[in-house]
C-alpha cells in the first residue's frame, strides 16, 4: 500500500502542508472546522506516520528495546502522560491495577508504554505480535491514527476522539456531578462556584456540564464565563492563591465551591481555612474522584464522588476481548456510576 503524505492530504482538503502538520500534531493555529476536515481526510486516505516495520530476526526476550519479540499474546497499556498517569498516582494507579488484573485473569502478556514520546516506542512494535491495546487518559489524535493504521484493536479509558471512533470507558461524570451539585443546591446554598477548567479534559467538560445543568434547573446564578476558577489547569496553585484571598477581602465568597476533582478541592479547602473561613459553616467544598490525597487533620474530610477506578480498568479489558471476539460490532461507550460521599466539608454537624 502506497504511503499517504501530508502534501497529498493538503491537496485533498485545499490547505497548506503546514496546516496539515499543525492539525495532525494537535498544535494551535488551525481553525477547528479545518482541523476536523484534515483529520477526516487523513482517516479516509489511510494516512499514518508510521512506516511499515522491516522484517527482523526474533530477539531474545531480554532485549527489551525491541517489542517485536513478543508473540501475539500481548496487550499494550498506553499511558502517554507520564507526569500524571503512573502506578503511583492515586487516581490513575487504581485504573492501571484494574487493567492488570483483567489481563492477568486472561493469562496474556502485558507491555506498558509510558515514554514521553510513545510514538517512538510504537514504531518498534510489530502489529502482528500484539493482541490489542488499552489507552489510559489523553492520547493525541495523530497517535490514535497511527494505532488504527497498525490495525491494533484498542479501547480508551477516560478519553475519546470522535474523529477516530473506538470503544471507550468513562466514569459517569455528568450524572455524578449533577447529583452532587443538586444535593448542595437542595441544602439551600447559593451561589455556587465551579473550580476547574472544562477544557482540562473530557471528564472535566462533562463534570462542568453536570454542574451547569443542575444550577440552571434550580434557577440559581451561574459563574461568569471569565471566572478565573474556570481556567484552573496546571496553574491551579497560582489561581487559588490569588482568587481566594481576594474573595475573602471583598466578602464575595460563594456559599459552596464545587470542584472538578479532589486535588483542586483541597487547594481551595486549604486556602479557605488558611484565611479564617469556617468550612462548612460559611462555605462548603466538594470534590470528585475520592483520592483522599490530603491527610491534614486541620482540614475537614472532603465530600466527594467515589470513582470505581479499578472497575473501569477491568471493564476496559472486557470490552477489548469482546471486540476481539466480534470485530464488526458497533463501538460502545461504557459509563461507570459513581457514589456520592458526604463528609464534613459539606455536611454541617
Amino acid at each position: 500500500m502506497k504511503k499517504i503524505t501530508m502534501q497529498q492530504i493538503a491537496e485533498q482538503v485545499g490547505v497548506s502542508k503546514f496546516a496539515v502538520s499543525q492539525a495532525l500534531s494537535g498544535k494551535s493555529g488551525v481553525a477547528e472546522e479545518t482541523r476536523i476536515r484534515i483529520v477526516q481526510a487523513a482517516n479516509e486516505m489511510g494516512y499514518s506516520r508510521k512506516a511499515k516495520p522491516p522484517k527482523k530476526e526474533k530477539l531474545a526476550a531480554t532485549e527489551s528495546n525491541d517489542y517485536s519479540a513478543f508473540t501475539k499474546n500481548t496487550v499494550i497499556i498506553l499511558m502517554p502522560n507520564v507526569r500524571f498517569q503512573s502506578r503511583d498516582s492515586l487516581f490513575w494507579g487504581k485504573i492501571i491495577d484494574g487493567v492488570m488484573v483483567g489481563l492477568t485473569e486472561r493469562k496474556v502478556g502485558v507491555l506498558i508504554v509510558t515514554e514521553s514520546f510513545p510514538e517512538l516506542a510504537l514504531k518498534s512494535i510489530n502489529p502482528e505480535s500484539v493482541l490489542g491495546l488499552v489507552g489510559i487518559g489523553y492520547i493525541a489524535t495523530p497517535l490514535l491514527l497511527d494505532i488504527r493504521q497498525m490495525d491494533i484493536p484498542f479501547v480508551l479509558i477516560d478519553h475519546e476522539e470522535p474523529l477516530v471512533p473506538s470503544d471507550t470507558v468513562f466514569m459517569s461524570n455528568y450524572d455524578s456531578m449533577k447529583q452532587m451539585t443538586t444535593l448542595v443546591l437542595q441544602s439551600g446554598r447559593r451561589p455556587l462556584r465551579f473550580a476547574g477548567s472544562p477544557k482540562y479534559s473530557r471528564s472535566f467538560q462533562d463534570r462542568w456540564l453536570g454542574f451547569r445543568i443542575a444550577v440552571e434547573e434550580a434557577g440559581a446564578e451561574l459563574p461568569a464565563p471569565d471566572d478565573p476558577l474556570l481556567q484552573m489547569e496546571e496553574d491551579a496553585y497560582l489561581i487559588v492563591e490569588k482568587e481566594i484571598p481576594k474573595l475573602v477581602a471583598q466578602n464575595k465568597l460563594p456559599s459552596a465551591f464545587i470542584c472538578g476533582n479532589d486535588f483542586f478541592a483541597y487547594l481551595v479547602l486549604k486556602a479557605l481555612v488558611a484565611h479564617g473561613v469556617n468550612v462548612p459553616e460559611d462555605v462548603a467544598v466538594t470534590g470528585f474522584d475520592h483520592t483522599d490525597e490530603e491527610r491534614d487533620p486541620n482540614l475537614p474530610p472532603l465530600s466527594t464522588v467515589h470513582v470505581p477506578n479499578a472497575i473501569m480498568g477491568r471493564r476496559a479489558v472486557e470490552m477489548l476481548f469482546d471486540r476481539l471476539a466480534d470485530p464488526d460490532r458497533p463501538f460502545e461507550k461504557m459509563l461507570i456510576q459513581g457514589e456520592i460521599l458526604l463528609r464534613k466539608s459539606f455536611v454541617r454537624e
